[in-house]
């Protein structure tokens, strides 16, 4: 297996060649919003033409217009559609139509679509007429992980709320600082992330913490120990994402047993379920804040509560998804010769 990576740095002696047996392979990418992803995956594409791999998934619909150069030599291609990225305020106008012409084209040009969530699955089924394979992430379940490191950073297990997103309109970030600023709220809010392409969107978030003490933005955590802790400890952990589908981040959280509010849409309930508690806006966040301090012993219980949950999203169940839709794929390109191309219908 062979998988494709952005550079990291600019030296190749710090990019890992093997992880777990696979060989990695690490490109460049424009680091320009709009070609980023494009231009890193045009990259790999050539790479792998030159050793034309039995079958190949392409990660994000935006990449479908690539996928032609792959099936002219043969090679059956699976594209995990991502989540609705045309929503995101940051592809407005141009690159919304752009990213809606893309999900019809993968549509068309793919083999077989990988939904990380049935609503996703729903909504190509509905809008195009097409199957997909539902194939969700897995949640690394953390049992006991000690809290040395969030001390660094003056913080309490079980004394804070904690919110890990990109700086981005739809994971609501602006909604988890307004909700905490009006509740009553006495545990400090940690907020974990940064944005590269949104410096209006990071400058309206600073001026909403206002210099409050309470609200902690620490940007990137790149510590994977430390913030699994931040994780694991927190009285409450704040989902505001809006238009992906299964989110590694809510995943994460669940694993460490972190009790979730989470914005009110689809693709947060099928994972939640009952175990969330859920908002659309500040005001019912604030609520959901002064509820948690009010009796955090429920609280915690509440997350503890939900590992139980978990089978549906285990890393060794999506590895085997994996290997048989490859299995499938490459067992039709021997049988019956070119692969079917999807239509829309």
């Amino acid at each position: 297996m062979t998988v494709y990576c952005r550079n990291v740095s600019e030296s190749e002696s710090e990019q890992p060649a093997e992880y777990l047996g696979m060989r990695l392979v690490s490109l460049p990418a424009l680091r320009k919003k709009s070609l980023e992803t494009l231009s890193h995956t045009a990259l790999s594409v050539r790479h792998a033409l030159s050793r034309v791999p039995d079958v190949a998934v392409v990660f994000n619909a935006a990449n479908a217009p690539l996928l032609p150069l792959l099936r002219l030599r043969g090679i059956p291609v699976a594209t995990h559609v991502d989540g609705l990225e045309w929503k995101r305020a940051k592809w407005s106008g141009a690159g919304s139509r752009y990213y809606r012409m893309a999900e019809a084209l993968a549509v068309r040009w793919s083999d077989a679509l990988i939904a990380d969530s049935r609503g996703i699955g729903s909504y190509y089924a509905d809008r195009f007429g097409a199957e997909s394979d539902y194939i969700p992430y897995g949640a690394p379940v953390l049992g006991e992980i000690g809290s040395d490191r969030i001390e660094g950073l003056d913080l309490r297990s079980r004394e804070y709320h904690l919110v890990v997103a990109r700086f981005e309109p739809e994971n609501h970030v602006h909604t988890a600082v307004d909700g905490y600023l009006r509740s009553g709220s006495k545990y400090p809010l940690v907020v974990v992330g940064t944005a590269p392409y949104a410096p209006e969107y990071t400058e309206r978030i600073n001026r909403l913490a206002g210099g409050n003490d309470n609200v902690r933005l620490i940007g990137a955590v790149w510590d994977q120990q430390q913030l699994d802790e931040l994780y694991g400890n927190a009285l409450t952990y704040v989902h505001g994402h809006s238009v992906g589908g299964t989110n590694p981040s809510l995943l994460r959280a669940m694993g460490a047993g972190a009790s979730t509010s989470a914005f009110d849409v689809d693709f947060n309930r099928e994972v939640l379920g009952d175990f969330g508690r859920y908002f659309t806006n500040a005001d019912e966040l604030a609520a959901l804040f002064d509820a948690a301090e009010a009796d955090p012993a429920a609280t915690v219980r509440r997350g503890r509560a939900q590992l139980g949950s978990l089978d549906r999203y285990d890393w060794e169940d999506v590895t085997i998804r994996y290997e048989k839709l490859a299995a499938r794929l490459l067992d039709s390109k021997r049988g019956r010769g070119k692969l079917a191309a999807r239509r829309a219908r």
